[in-house]
């Protein structure tokens, strides 16, 4: 299964009154393991930067005066994300970027349901607690001391970790889906689950098995644990 992890960064908080797009950043996935494949594009948003916004990213006109237009990466940006889900911290916001931008172009849109959203998954997981991308890299010790400023490709391979521990930990999909790809390891190899070479000892010591012998005993002949003995 392949997977985007993207972010955005852009002018303001509504294309609608004029806001752009001006940073992506975007982090492959493979059976949810980073496959090194990333997308990055700074955006000459052809307007100038609101104070506001260049306080968030320190992105400023002069940075971006040379930079391309949406106009000539939109495709590229499709071509990159196919139709991989798209992992999304927040997508809603990212979502009305992305396709008042490729709109604008009359490039087809991105459907709502190609996201997948951290940050509902993270509300429904930890309900009351802070889901803030800050908030989790604490909760799940993932790095983000260079997350001095926001940062499109930065913030993605932030969210990638994020992701991955929310959805279970890090660890390849064992290609249920009998996709034999997503859980080969980066020597082409299929990973499959090995027999311990030793069993792992009883955590029981042997007084607590005389004592479970002893209760067994006085539950009677009707006790349940006894009928497949």
């Amino acid at each position: 299964m392949r997977e985007i992890v993207l972010d955005t960064e852009t002018t303001g908080f509504d294309p609608n009154t004029g806001d752009r797009i001006v940073e992506i950043g975007a982090v492959e996935l493979s059976g949810h393991m980073p496959t090194g494949r990333t997308y990055h594009e700074y955006i000459n948003p052809e307007r100038s930067m609101p104070q506001e916004a260049f306080e968030v990213h320190g992105l400023g006109d002069e940075f971006l005066a040379d930079k391309p237009k949406f106009a000539e990466v939109g495709q590229s940006f499709l071509d990159f994300v196919g139709d991989a889900k798209l992992v999304i911290h927040n997508a809603a916001f990212d979502m009305k970027f992305l396709n008042a931008e490729l709109s604008w172009m009359g490039l087809p849109t991105l459907p709502y349901d190609q996201a997948i959203d951290t940050l509902e998954i993270a509300r429904r997981k930890f309900p009351g607690s802070p889901v803030s991308l800050d908030a989790l890299c604490r909760r799940f010790g993932v790095n983000n001391d260079a997350r001095t400023l926001h940062g499109a490709l930065l913030d993605s391979e932030i969210l990638a970790d994020v992701y991955l521990e929310l959805i279970g930990g890090r660890q390849p999909d064992f290609a249920l889906a009998g996709n034999a790809e997503v859980a080969a390891t980066d020597k082409g190899d299929i990973w499959t689950p090995k027999p311990r070479p030793v069993a792992l000892p009883s955590r029981l010591s042997e007084a607590e098995k005389a004592r479970h012998q002893t209760h067994m005993g006085e539950l009677g002949d009707a006790c349940l644990w006894k009928a497949g003995a």
